[in-house]
């Protein structure tokens, strides 16, 4: 799988998943830390990368456009230590792989993966 770390994930996720043997990427070494959102979002899903973030934003982002793709990977930890976000990503691309490749919003709090297929509906 592909990755693109946003600026507050740490780049120890970054190296984690390279060292899965997946292809992760941080926007800070591509030069873009200012980058505004949407492009970030455009970013990922021309590149075919899942993008992991810390930033509320994209969910709304990912439910406006309708789209079924760049699956996204929010972290909602009250600790964003490497440590403790390599943890869940290990467990998530090995239980959600999947539902990534197909268009997914994952949410990660504290003990609790949220899983939501893409495009995201809204249920009237």
């Amino acid at each position: 799988m592909k990755f693109l770390a946003d600026m507050g994930i740490s780049p120890e996720a970054v190296r984690f998943l390279n060292s899965l043997g997946h292809e992760a990427i941080h926007l800070h070494d591509q030069g873009l830390d200012r980058e505004d959102d949407p492009a970030i979002l455009e970013k990922a899903k021309r590149e075919g990368r899942i993008l992991l973030t810390h930033d509320l934003d994209f969910a709304d982002l990912v439910a406006a456009s309708g789209a079924a793709l760049p699956s996204v990977i929010t972290f909602r930890l009250r600790n964003m230590k490497p440590a403790s976000v390599n943890r869940y990503l290990g467990e998530i691309v090995i239980q959600h792989q999947q539902a990534l490749d197909r268009g997914a919003f994952i949410s990660v709090t504290e003990g609790k993966i949220r899983v939501r297929l893409l495009p995201m509906t809204s249920h009237k």
